[in-house]
């Protein structure tokens, strides 16, 4: 028989503030580490990078669901004793936390803002209110994609594509030399093991194509099948792929952009570095594979570690056995190799670097450095934006952070696309 009213309310008053205080206990656990992430536990720097990401990127929406839980919990009876009153300052120093993640998120357009100060004019657009709104990478604009376009069958695979195309409005008039638009190659992320073009840049893509350029976000072998640089080999396999094929998707040859996030950070770097270097076309050694500008987000730029930054056991259980198939102790210079600091270069494309200050899994100090060193040598801009509060993976989700710097980007693409454009050669 199910228990009385009286039962039933009685047992409700007592569990009411035991939930209220779990509850409000845990989310503020996991407010404190979206700060505060776990660095140093080989075992749950994974687990605290993700959930530190989804708090910060989606803290509005966390304050939102948890002030209705707390609400609700109060109006069973939540407060009927001091276990529930220590629940509810949990609660509010959890809200205040979570405020302040929203703040931190908004000031990103300032760090854009100072970096693009470096191209003279250029200044990003403030991002509209209603698209603060959307909490996952859903379309930000209109888009066509392509999907699926198979690009190479390498080792028995067919290595594919995804195609963003310009929406109609953006496309001009046939036969005008606007026709010709700049193209972006997009390449995820995953440690060089996981991941799909699904995934990743999504938001970035389809506000680029809003804009009128042509995006491709790529696949690519993963590890442990594939040894490193097979992945950067079909990265240079898509571009010189996507680069032959301008006519068909109305690409301008002259230039192509790459970018990613953590692994596929590393992949964009090492492709913009290497421009020319035929020991990473295999096969197609003749193909044109250059890129002429790279936005690495939060990247690994130093595989070699030699001042112990990297994450705990990011090396024993994941780059020696899977991905360079090696150890670094026994064949350093392979993992110097791999590196895009020990590639800078004083013809390097344009770089627009963009790190957070709060990463657990891409070293900060690595990007600082990698930034300072390309200065040093490269001819051309080296922007870098560093962005408070920001955790490994934010570009993830549509958020206050991550639409002030999608914007960035878009800006900083669209300079030295048009500056590259008015740099090039006259026609006959």
């Amino acid at each position: 028989m199910p228990p009385a009213p009286d039962t039933l309310g009685s047992l409700v008053s007592v569990l009411a503030p035991w939930a209220l205080l779990l509850g409000a206990g845990a989310g503020l656990a996991f407010t404190v580490n979206a700060f505060v992430p776990i660095r140093r536990s080989k075992w749950l720097v994974v687990p605290s990078t993700l959930a530190s990401m989804f708090v910060a990127e989606l803290a509005g929406y966390h304050l939102l669901w948890q002030a209705v839980a707390v609400v609700g919990l109060v109006a069973l009876g939540g407060l009927g004793s001091w276990v529930g009153w220590i629940g509810l300052a949990c609660a509010a120093a959890g809200w205040i936390g979570l405020v302040v993640l929203v703040l931190e998120g908004r000031r990103a357009a300032v760090p854009v803002a100072a970096a693009l100060a470096a191209l003279d004019g250029v200044r990003p657009q403030p991002v509209p209110w209603r698209k603060l709104l959307i909490p996952f990478p859903l379309r930000l604009d209109r888009a066509r994609v392509l999907r699926n376009v198979v690009y190479a069958s390498v080792s028995g695979q067919r290595l594919r594509l995804d195609v963003y195309l310009p929406s109609v409005a953006a496309v001009p008039s046939e036969g005008s030399d606007a026709a010709r638009r700049p193209a972006v190659v997009q390449i995820h992320g995953g440690a060089w093991v996981v991941g799909d073009k699904r995934e990743q840049g999504v938001p970035l893509l389809t506000h680029l194509s809003d804009r009128g350029f042509v995006g491709f976000n790529v696949n690519y072998r993963l590890s442990p099948s594939a040894t490193y640089p097979d992945h950067l080999v079909d990265i240079k396999r898509a571009i010189a792929w996507i680069r032959a094929h301008a006519d068909e998707y109305g690409i301008d040859p002259g230039f192509i952009a790459v970018t990613g996030g953590s692994a596929g950070g590393h992949l964009a770097a090492m492709a913009a570095l290497t421009n020319g270097e035929a020991r990473f076309q295999p096969g197609f050694e003749d193909a044109d594979a250059t890129v002429q500008a790279a936005v690495p987000f939060y990247a690994i730029y130093d595989l070699v570690d030699a001042h112990h930054r990297h994450a705990p056991g990011f090396a024993e259980t994941l780059l020696e056995p899977m991905v360079l198939k090696a150890f670094r102790a026994e064949a350093p210079e392979a993992f110097a190799d791999a590196s895009p600091i020990h590639h800078v270069r004083a013809d390097a494309p344009p770089f627009f670097v963009i790190h957070g200050d709060r990463d657990s899994m891409a070293p900060l100090a690595d990007a600082r450095e990698f930034v300072a060193a390309l200065r040093a040598v490269s001819t051309q801009p080296v922007l870098y934006a560093e962005l408070h509060g920001a955790q490994h993976s934010f570009d993830v989700f549509v958020s206050p952070r991550s639409l002030p710097v999608v914007e960035g980007v878009a800006e900083f693409l669209e300079s030295v696309a048009a500056r590259a454009q008015a740099e090039r050669p006259a026609g006959p």
